[in-house]
């Protein structure tokens, strides 16, 4: 059995509950929102009429400098027109944007769509951290959750942590839940991102900025921030940690006996 599981995990190195890039990586991170498997659904249809349209494109050339060389007609053809092909090829590109533009629009939508939150959390970037507040949950002394969320220096990782997106307090969201995020900015540009959710939300001084979020599955999903926001920009990562509902309580009651 030991055998077993050393060679699946020689096999498979990165089975676990961290969502985050890999070494070589071409393609999306793993969904675990039903907006990004909307978006990755959208990515793969859109490569479908991309490959077929580079295909026919590049069939068509080298089929017109094969048969249009010079050694092969001596007379140049008269033709300055087509009416037939000229409406082809006018009413084919509408009719493959029209079908895109279906899809499209409904993720819009639904990327833009707040349904009843039962949880919000307010998230703020400043130089070059990451602050939180639930203001839904009140103390006795009646303030509200809120905690800095700074990157762990390399220095300081644990074994399996990950180099330059551990923070030192995760956001904690329960799973299957409506969230909505209110995203703002204390000092200059910042970005909240995050892969695996298919969340990127500008964090704009004097603005705030608003997402919902409903994670299907648990772990914990690794971003970044992703506008330039000065010397330490690369230095500022998310780290968002979905637990079930009772472990999500227990949690809020933990904070709140802070």
């Amino acid at each position: 059995m030991l055998i077993f599981l050393f060679l699946i995990s020689l096999l498979f190195p990165i089975i676990g509950l961290s969502d985050s890039a890999e070494n070589w990586q071409l393609g999306f991170q793993d969904p675990a929102t039903p907006i990004m498997e909307g978006i990755i659904n959208l990515h793969h249809d859109l490569m479908f009429f991309i490959c077929v349209i580079s295909i026919f494109v590049t069939w068509m050339l080298f089929r017109t400098l094969w048969h249009f060389n010079f050694r092969q007609n001596k007379n140049p053809s008269s033709l300055s027109h087509g009416m037939l092909i000229e409406i082809i090829w006018t009413v084919t590109p509408a009719i493959i944007l029209l079908v895109i533009a279906i899809p499209s629009f409904s993720l819009l939508y639904a990327m833009d769509e707040i349904i009843s939150p039962a949880i919000t959390i307010k998230t703020l970037g400043h130089q070059w951290y990451w602050s939180y507040e639930y203001s839904d949950y009140l103390n006795e002394e009646g303030e509200s959750i809120m905690y800095d969320s700074y990157m762990i220096p390399e220095e300081d990782l644990e074994t399996g942590q990950l180099r330059l997106l551990e923070v030192d307090n995760r956001m904690v969201v329960p799973v299957n839940t409506h969230v909505r995020l209110i995203v703002s900015a204390a000092d200059v540009l910042h970005s909240w991102a995050v892969p695996s959710l298919g969340i990127k939300c500008d964090a704009i001084p004097g603005r705030l900025n608003q997402t919902s979020l409903f994670i299907k599955r648990e772990g914990i999903y690794y971003g970044q921030c992703s506008e330039i926001c000065g010397i330490n920009h690369g230095f500022m990562p998310i780290a968002v940690e979905a637990v079930s509902l009772p472990s999500y309580i227990s949690w809020i009651s933990n904070k709140l006996s802070e």
